[in-house]
C-alpha cells in the first residue's frame, strides 16, 4: 500500500496515510510565514516503519515550498532537523538557540 502525506488545513493538521488508513499526524499552525509544530504523533501499532520520519520530511518539505521558517516545538520534529542537516536552514537563525539547534557559524 502507498504511503501519502497530506494536508488537512481544515484541522491543522498533516496526515501520514497508508492507503486510505490515516495512521499518523502532525498539528501545525502557520502565522507571520513561520510554521509552529507542536505535536506530531504515529498510531503505535505502525511503529517502527519509519513513518515518523515520512511524516516530518512532508511536513518540512511542504514548508520549504510555502516558503516558510519553522518552529520545531515537538521534539521528534527537532531531532529529525538534528539527523537532517539540511533542513537546518528552514529555522530561523534567531529561533535556533530557543531549540538548541545550532546556527551556521557554530
Amino acid at each position: 500500500m502507498e504511503t501519502t502525506v497530506v494536508d488537512v488545513p481544515e484541522r491543522g493538521r498533516f496526515e501520514v496515510r497508508v492507503g486510505e488508513r490515516v495512521v499518523g499526524l502532525a498539528s501545525y499552525h502557520v502565522e507571520n510565514g513561520t510554521m509552529a509544530l507542536p505535536h506530531t504523533e504515529v498510531d503505535p501499532s505502525m511503529g517502527g516503519r519509519g513513518l515518523g520520519k515520512v511524516l516530518v520530511s512532508g511536513v518540512l518539505d511542504a514548508a520549504r515550498e510555502r516558503g516558510l521558517t519553522v518552529l520545531p516545538y515537538c521534539s521528534f520534529v527537532r531531532h529529525y532537523i538534528e539527523q537532517h542537516p539540511e533542513t537546518l536552514d528552514l529555522v530561523a537563525d534567531e529561533d535556533k538557540p530557543h531549540f538548541g539547534l545550532a546556527t551556521a557559524d557554530h
